[in-house]
This record gives C-alpha cells, sequence and structure tokens, in this order.
C-alpha cells in the first residue's frame, strides 16, 4: 500500500505524540528507583535525576528487616490470589446464564446489576452491611464484599454471547449439563477474557487501601498499602536491625521511594505474562458481533 504524505504525516505526529505520552510514564518511575538507591546526601543536594548518585541498597535493606512489611505483603498476597479466584467464579457463574437467551430472568437481572454499575451504595450501609456479616477485622471483608464488579460482569457476559451456539447445541445433544458445558467446554474458550478478568480484579485487590483502612484495624490484617502509606506520609519504620551508621546515610524520601518500588514490582512482574491474553480479551469481550 502506498502512502500518502498525508498518512505518514499522520503517521509521524502519532509516534511523536506516543513517545512523549511514554516517556511521561516512564521518566518517573525510573527516577523513582534511582533515588531509592541513592545515599542520603545526594537526595538532599537533589542531584539524582535519572541516575543513583552514591550508590546504596540500604532503603530496600531497612524495610525489608521491618517485620510489619512482611507482615503487609503477606496478606496483599493472600487478598489477591484468593479474593481474584473468588471474583473469576463469581463472575463466570453469573456471566454464563445472563448471557443464555432460554434462561428467564436474565433481563431483570441485567437491570439490577445495572443499576449498581451506575449508582453504587454509600460508605456507611457497606461498613454497617460488613458489621452484621462478622467480617470487621478479616480478610474476607476485602475479598467478598467485592466478589463481582459489574463492569467486568457485562465485559464476561458480552464474550460468552459470541461463543458459537452450535458448539453449546452439539454439547447438550451429547447429553452435557449446563455445569459441565461451561466448565469443559466454555471456559477453556474464554482464557482471554479469564486472563484480562484476573488481571483486572488482582490489581484491584493489591492495590486494596480505602476499605482495609475502614474495615481493619488489627495490626495482624493490614494489607502492605497501608503499611506503606504509614510509612510515605508519617515516615514510620518498624523495628528493625539496621545499624545506626547506616540510618544516617539513608534519606526519608529514599525510603519512601524504595516502598513504591516494592509495592509495583509484584504486579510488574506478573501483567507481561498475561499481557497477550489481556489485549485479546478486551478486544474480544468488548465488542458483540
Amino acid at each position: 500500500m502506498i502512502m500518502t504524505r498525508g498518512h505518514k504525516i499522520f503517521n509521524i505526529f502519532n509516534i511523536i505524540l506516543l513517545g512523549i505520552i511514554g516517556l511521561s510514564m516512564v521518566l518517573p518511575l525510573i527516577h523513582i528507583i534511582a533515588q531509592s538507591l541513592s545515599n542520603n546526601t545526594a537526595i538532599n543536594a537533589g542531584k539524582v535525576s535519572l541516575w543513583p548518585v552514591g550508590f546504596t541498597l540500604g532503603s530496600y535493606k531497612l524495610i525489608l528487616q521491618d517485620p510489619t512489611i512482611w507482615i503487609g505483603f503477606r496478606n496483599s498476597v493472600i487478598i489477591t490470589v484468593f479474593g481474584t479466584l473468588i471474583n473469576l467464579f463469581m463472575t463466570t457463574t453469573l456471566a454464563y446464564p445472563l448471557s443464555r437467551p432460554e434462561y428467564l430472568f436474565r433481563r431483570s437481572i441485567l437491570v439490577m446489576v445495572l443499576f449498581t454499575l451506575i449508582f453504587s451504595a454509600p460508605l456507611i450501609p457497606n461498613y454497617l452491611l460488613v458489621k452484621q456479616l462478622g467480617l470487621l477485622n478479616t480478610l474476607w471483608a476485602l475479598m467478598l464484599p467485592m466478589a463481582i464488579s459489574a463492569f467486568n460482569l457485562f465485559v464476561m457476559r458480552s464474550f460468552f454471547l459470541n461463543l458459537p451456539t452450535e458448539l453449546l447445541d452439539s454439547a447438550r445433544i451429547d447429553g452435557c449439563g449446563e455445569f459441565r458445558i461451561l466448565w469443559n467446554i466454555v471456559l477453556p474458550l474464554s482464557k482471554p477474557a479469564m486472563a484480562t478478568m484476573g488481571i483486572m480484579y488482582a490489581v484491584g485487590h493489591w492495590n486494596r487501601y480505602a476499605e482495609a483502612v475502614f474495615y481493619i484495624d488489627h495490626r495482624n490484617w493490614i494489607p502492605l498499602q497501608v503499611r506503606l502509606r504509614e510509612i510515605v506520609f508519617t515516615d514510620q519504620m518498624g523495628q528493625s536491625d539496621v545499624s545506626s551508621e547506616l540510618m544516617l546515610l539513608l534519606s526519608p524520601e529514599g525510603i519512601k521511594m524504595a516502598v513504591i518500588v516494592v509495592a509495583t514490582i509484584p504486579i510488574l512482574c506478573v501483567y507481561p505474562f498475561l499481557q497477550k491474553h489481556f489485549i485479546q480479551g478486551m478486544m474480544v469481550g468488548s465488542v458483540k458481533s
């Protein structure tokens, strides 16, 4: 295909614009990493930009020797793993019958789900509900109330609507029940959509903060984000075995940057393995043919 001058100018403009947007996202992350690896003198003097000055791993050593960091990390991993599994199970088991035209009450349920997407419950009713269920100061309070996202439910339902009905009908003729069709046929064909939902749910659980502040008071059950907020905004560090000489070499700003890096790395490590499915799932699940 021969490109006209207008197409070439348009492509060049797009490349420049996307490059600027990409740099605006990457450069702050590089700056944060550089500060987390720099010593106290360089940070206070404003010498750190995109490369560490006075390289040191002291900030990481300090926060990783704080036992409360590991408690928060453990809780966040539990919330993310089990919360995501609950989300996927609940979303798929509701989206599948809502995608079948033979289901009698699907329109009524879709209207109720759409209502929750437009109007969300206020904080106080949510808190009272969690309290009445006996979930306060438990990790279940950060998983069960968020079991289904209305937006993700509609995306999954759209994906199921695109599956060939002939395939499902042939399975019924062979004697398969609905649960077997869902488990052996629908879910294996829905890996892109499942990966998409899994990433979206997992990121939401990993960044869970507001609900933890409202529902959890016990220090042994706070997630990582709450603990990191205490460090970033109040400079509160737990008991550690780091020497006073090392503390003098570290800057509070460097410690805060190291905390941000530690909180970001787990999601960054998982996303590349699911990126292919994520893009495919968003494209297929959001458009009904």
